[in-house]
């Protein structure tokens, strides 16, 4: 219930602080935002197109573990993770609040689940991370993107929420080893303390899913429905 109550607090807090104390809106936010989506880059400072697309890997980095979560949820897990994509940690939060712990995995793999559960998947998120962070780091203007930070509403909440995200992923974590039957306590704080790339690396590494048996479907359909 801690948990639970701390992670409700937490949303609370920041979904006060980024409409309430962060910077406020400027003129052309609403243009900058289109032209990120659509690929018009021209003018635009690489870091904040690096973190914006790395806005857009994050949720797929979570996709990869609330899909597999939700199976044993009775909460629509499938709901919070396509909301992240567009509004990130203010939609998982709510999640991380009212989901239960769930380190088994109660059903057979579908074509979804299969396909985030690949090794593959983590792999092809890594090297599209790699080339956003490299293009950010090396391009980037530090000083005009501090500034943008400090009078952006926009570029100061996504900046909080990449930072968020980075912090959050351990939640998820310990349920999806145990489900793996990898219970390494010090593979989990390699791949919880390393920002962006620990995550990516779980994703690398993990072993994959082992189908239940009968018995485990059952027990586990019938803890969902009670």
């Amino acid at each position: 219930m801690v948990r639970k109550i701390a992670f409700g607090v937490l949303w609370l807090v920041f979904t006060f602080y980024a409409f309430v104390l962060a910077p406020s809106d400027q003129p052309d936010t609403i243009e900058v935002i289109k032209n990120l989506s659509i690929g018009q880059w021209q003018g635009i400072n690489p870091l904040v197109i690096a973190l914006f697309n790395l806005m857009g890997i994050w949720p797929l980095i979570y996709s990869t573990l609330i899909f597999i979560d939700g199976r044993g949820q009775k909460i629509p897990a499938w709901l919070f993770a396509t909301a992240s994509f567009g509004v990130g940690a203010f939609a998982l939060l709510p999640y991380l609040a009212l989901r239960e712990p769930n380190p088994q995995f109660p059903c057979t793999k579908n074509t979804l689940i299969k396909l985030l559960d690949s090794r593959v998947t983590g792999v092809i998120l890594t090297v599209a991370t790699a080339i956003l962070v490299t293009y950010g780091l090396r391009q980037g203007d530090w000083s005009n993107f501090m500034q943008q930070w400090q009078t952006n509403r926009f570029i100061h909440v996504m900046s909080l929420d990449f930072c968020l995200l980075c912090l959050l992923f351990p939640a998820l974590l310990g349920d999806d080893m145990a489900r793996r039957g990898w219970q390494k306590s010090q593979l989990f704080w390699l791949f919880a303390l390393i920002p962006l790339f620990g995550p990516l690396l779980y994703l690398c590494l993990r072993p994959s899913l082992p189908e239940p048996s009968v018995d485990v479907i059952s027990s586990q359909q019938q803890r969902v429905a009670s």
